[in-house]
C-alpha cells in the first residue's frame, strides 16, 4: 500500500511540476556543478566499481532488467553522493534498462537519492555501501548470486573484499585489482567532496 501511495504522489508532483522531468524539484540544486567523470560513469552502469552491493545490483539490472527497491536507493545515491554524477545520467539509464521503468517513479525516486526532490531529508542524507550491504545482504548471498567472482569470499570481508589480506585472496581464488575491481573511489572522501559540492549550490541559490 505504501508503495502504490508513493506511485500516485510521484503521479502528481510530475503533472503539477512538470520542470522535474529535466530539472531538480528544488530548483536551486539545478546550480550542483557535478565533479564525476566518464570513466566512472561507465564502471557504475558495468557493475564494476570494487562495491560489491553496487556492482551486484548493476549486474542484476543488466541481466534481469529490475532490481529490488533498496538497491535502487544504494546505486542511486553511489552514483550521486560518491561518484558526484547528474542524477540525470542515472534516471535515463535506468528508464533505457528497468522491465518496469515509469517516468514519475523513476524521476522522484531519483531525485529522492540526490537530495533534490520532495523528500524533506537533508541534501547530507548519503548511504555508505559497506554497511548497506552488512545490514541488507549480511551473509552476502545477493552479491555472490551476481558476482560469481566473489563467491568464495568469507562474509566477514564480502562487501569490503580489498580488506581481504593476499593469503585470504589467494584461498578465495580472487586477486583484488585483477579478478575484481579494487574500490574506484573512497567513500569517506567522496562524502566530503559531495556534501561541499552541495553547500555550494545551496550558497549561489541565496
Amino acid at each position: 500500500m505504501g508503495e502504490l501511495a508513493w506511485r500516485d504522489f510521484y503521479y502528481q508532483v510530475l503533472a503539477n511540476f512538470p520542470h522535474v522531468a529535466d530539472g531538480a524539484f528544488r530548483r536551486q540544486y539545478d546550480a550542483i556543478q557535478w565533479d564525476g567523470d566518464e570513466a566512472h560513469f561507465a564502471a557504475w552502469c558495468e557493475g564494476r566499481t570494487g562495491y560489491p552491493i553496487v556492482d551486484a545490483a548493476m549486474r542484476q539490472l543488466a541481466r534481469e532488467a529490475w532490481m529490488h527497491n533498496r538497491a535502487r536507493m544504494i546505486v542511486a545515491s553511489f552514483l550521486t553522493k560518491d561518484l558526484l554524477l547528474d542524477w540525470r545520467r542515472g534516471e535515463r539509464f535506468f528508464m533505457r534498462m528497468l522491465i518496469d521503468g515509469d517516468q514519475a517513479s523513476n524521476n522522484g525516486g531519483w531525485q529522492w537519492a540526490a537530495g533534490t526532490g520532495t523528500d524533506p531529508q537533508p541534501y547530507f542524507r548519503i548511504f555508505n555501501p559497506v554497511s548497506q550491504g552488512e545490514k541488507f545482504d549480511p551473509r552476502g548471498d545477493y552479491v555472490r548470486r551476481y558476482l560469481p567472482e566473489l563467491e568464495r569470499v568469507p562474509a566477514r570481508y564480502i562487501h569490503a573484499p580489498w580488506t581481504m589480506p593476499p593469503a585470504e585472496q589467494r584461498a578465495a581464488g580472487v586477486q583484488i585489482g585483477r579478478d575484481y575491481p579494487a574500490p574506484i573511489v573512497d567513500h569517506a572522501a567522496q562524502r566530503d567532496r559531495a556534501l561541499a559540492m552541495y553547500r555550494r549550490a545551496r550558497n549561489s541559490a541565496q
